[in-house]
């Protein structure tokens, strides 16, 4: 096991795996911008460096800062957390080049899966359902309306090497075709630094539903089980959940076979997330993509399953052999995962950066909360306007809805607005307290209405 770990992220999830750290024996390193210098990350690290000022582009987003904060500190491994550099495959290659153990899939496998159409390919070759689409990039208008003649509308543009909706365009008409395609290019190369796209044929009523992988550098591999992120406005999952209210356990079996394989076939070694869309008519599953790091989620699994996912990741990059076999993984009872933002539901949910004046976290059984926020803290306008996630558990899907209208009863932020009234009431909708038969598409539609 490693000595030292660097954590090359912010918020919750730096303390999330700050606590992880710690309960390996392992001593915790925190990086932090000018903007974050009074986050509990850098409290509760055993160590902080300061890597450059509030912009990420000038701080969490620089390699030589961070290589030089793991240098100086005599880190032996580096966590990216989610989002900035942890989809890198250059930020990877260069900590394998400076002999700093990233704490995630090698670069070849982050490039194999990471780019969105290679993936795609590789699920082909697999034998795993994917939608039908473009074999590989895109490079031209004139490319994409030949390819739209043969699939039909409606049809979506990804960017390859994106995620969280961006980069991303549905598209229904020739005439809008060239606009989406250009700008999901333009949002691509700003977001991602490339600005290679692809097309799919777009499902129209699709549940969105990923399985969390775990493989070893011994060739094991396991699946924990699925998370419904169906609940999403413009693609921005607001509300996950495990077991899905869709899922058989036949197909269970079968969607986490093929997210196993895939790992396989790349011969991936982490923790990842093989996500599918569902049609909710037939029940036939599409690959869409493959997530190479720890996701915002990744709690919902933990609790369903009392599986230390961060620790299985940093053991696994140790090199030590997974603690856990398939048959031994079961879902227990129903979770749910709330993502608290700082945003205000009634403003088209515009930023609400700002000082915490209240913040007071409920809490009895079955009740987890992963945050970084306390009171007197001020929540800097720079990055992503996740305040904390509420996870909450229970024995079946309606004492859990039960038990999380009492926890967000009582969760209390004042001083900015939060996202908590807008999951009181989305969850006593109707159709979400049904479970089985909304889309992607619901939470847009009942939006605007």
């Amino acid at each position: 096991m490693f000595k030292k770990i660097l954590i090359a992220n912010r918020g919750e999830i730096a303390l999330r795996i700050i606590r992880a750290c710690h309960e390996l024996g392992v001593k915790a390193v925190a990086i932090y911008s000018e903007a974050d210098k009074e986050s509990l990350h850098v409290k509760y690290a055993d160590e902080a460096y300061c890597v450059g000022k509030a912009p990420a582009s000038e701080s969490y987003l620089k390699i030589p800062q961070i290589i030089s904060a793991c240098e100086i500190s005599d880190s032996e491994a580096i966590h990216p957390g989610y989002g900035f550099l942890a989809e890198n495959s250059h930020f990877a290659e260069v900590c394998e080049s400076c002999n700093i153990k990233f704490i995630g899939p090698n670069h070849l496998s982050i490039d194999q899966m990471g780019n969105k159409a290679n993936a795609r390919a590789l699920a082909k070759k697999c034998g795993v359902p994917t939608v039908p689409g473009s074999e590989g990039v895109v490079d031209s208008v004139d490319q994409a309306l030949g390819l739209v003649k043969e699939m039909g509308y409606p049809v979506i543009i990804k960017a390859s090497f994106g995620g969280g909706g961006r980069g991303m365009r549905v598209v229904h008409t020739d005439i809008a075709l060239s606009n989406a395609f250009n700008t999901a290019r333009a949002e691509a190369e700003a977001c991602f630094g490339n600005p290679e796209v692809y097309i799919e044929k777009f499902i129209e009523n699709p549940r969105h539903v990923e399985f969390q992988i775990l493989a070893d550098e011994l060739g094991n591999v396991v699946h924990l089980g699925e998370r419904d992120c169906t609940i999403q406005r413009r693609h921005q999952k607001l509300i996950e959940e495990t077991p899905s209210p869709i899922v058989s356990k036949e197909m269970r079996a079968e969607m986490g076979g093929a997210a196993c394989a895939l790992a396989k076939a790349s011969n991936y070694a982490s923790a990842g997330t093989v996500e599918f869309l569902v049609d909710i008519e037939t029940k036939n599953f599409y690959f869409m993509e493959m997530n190479t790091r720890v996701q915002v989620e990744h709690c919902v699994t933990e609790l369903a399953t009392g599986t230390d996912i961060i620790k299985e990741q940093i053991a696994i990059a140790a090199g030590e052999e997974l603690s856990i076999k398939q048959k031994d993984i079961k879902i227990s009872g129903w979770t749910f995962e709330f993502r608290i933002n700082a945003e205000d539901p009634d403003k088209n949910f515009l930023p609400s950066p700002g000082k915490l004046e209240t913040y007071i976290q409920p809490g009895g059984p079955g009740i987890r909360i992963d945050g970084a926020g306390y009171p007197g803290y001020t929540i800097p306008p720079n990055y992503d306007s996740m305040i904390a996630k509420l996870i909450v558990h229970s024995h079946d899907r309606m004492s859990a809805i039960r038990r999380s209208l009492r926890a967000l009863g009582e969760f209390k932020i004042e001083g900015i607005k939060s996202t908590i009234p807008f999951h009181q009431t989305l969850i006593k909708n109707p159709a979400f307290v049904r479970g089985t038969r909304y889309s992607t598409n619901f939470l847009d539609e009942w939006l605007a209405k």
